[in-house]
């Protein structure tokens, strides 16, 4: 199974994954407001701020694109918290000004987003059950126990981050195993992926990093399931808001998209 990426096996840090092919700034605030449960008309700037930018350090850190429309979120999520520290203004009776607060805009930004966001997401359900093209394991057995099935939302890129900096953060807490330093490219480590899920069950997220526990093969497992998100070789699911992860593999549809640097999609 390796052969077919032997002519274009990509390391780590330099595998190109555009944000842009999976989410927008809006939709990490819109991520972070959610995590936090927070009330969207009345937004704690400086932690949601403090929160974004340290989520622009990690995508960095992952060698992904952190294209332009992220970085002026940023310069404007630093702009309203400069803005609400100063005084505000008086009038001559020494009543303060009525004037708009610093978040209202990105507030109204945000609504927006989040209601053309959610007629999307509706689209797409319907298409689902219409087409009934792909049904969990687990809904199934459920089915057939006469169990409430509960079921599970599709991931974002944002709540894989999460989970993921979760797995950062418990791997620095391992005991420390002295080995050379193994580099493995991206499509090998999608191989060793795909072999180890299974065609009926689903894998844990966390499973997925069972086997690695320096820094660099963290990150290129993480590479590994981004792209095969993407190349819709898995669904990745989470039961309910920051529930577990789960990791499902999927036949390949005939329209799916070939991987970076395949000399075969030059020719599609």
């Amino acid at each position: 199974m390796e052969q077919q990426h032997t002519d274009f096996e990509s390391a780590a840090d330099a595998f190109p994954i555009k944000l842009s092919n999976f989410e927008g700034p809006l939709d990490l605030l819109l991520h972070l407001i959610k995590k936090n449960e927070l009330n969207i008309h009345d937004i704690p700037i400086a932690l949601i701020t403090r929160q974004y930018l340290d989520a622009i350090k990690l995508l960095e850190a992952l060698n992904l694109d952190v294209a332009g429309e992220f970085i002026v979120m940023a310069a404007t999520l630093i702009h309203i918290k400069s803005r609400m520290l100063l005084p505000r203004p008086e009038t001559a009776a020494g009543v303060e000004g009525e004037i708009e607060d610093p978040r209202d805009a990105l507030v109204r930004r945000l609504l927006e987003h989040q209601k053309f966001k959610a007629a999307a997401e509706l689209l797409h359900e319907r298409e689902q059950l219409r087409s009934a093209q792909w049904l969990r394991p687990d809904a199934v057995v459920a089915g057939i126990a006469g169990e409430e099935y509960e079921p599970e939302l599709e991931v974002d890129l944002f709540s894989l981050l999460s989970a993921f900096q979760a797995v950062i953060e418990r791997a620095k807490h391992r005991p420390k195993v002295l080995l050379p330093p193994e580099q493995i490219s991206i499509e090998s480590r999608i191989d060793q992926l795909l072999l180890r899920l299974s065609d009926t069950e689903a894998c844990g997220f966390e499973e997925l990093f069972a086997d690695v526990t320096e820094r660099g093969g963290l990150i290129v497992t993480f590479l590994a399931l981004l792209e095969m998100i993407r190349l819709k070789l898995v669904r990745v699911f989470q039961s309910g808001s920051f529930g577990p992860i789960r990791v499902y593999k999927r036949a390949r549809p005939v329209d799916a998209p070939h991987p970076i640097g395949d000399p075969e999609a030059k020719h599609g």
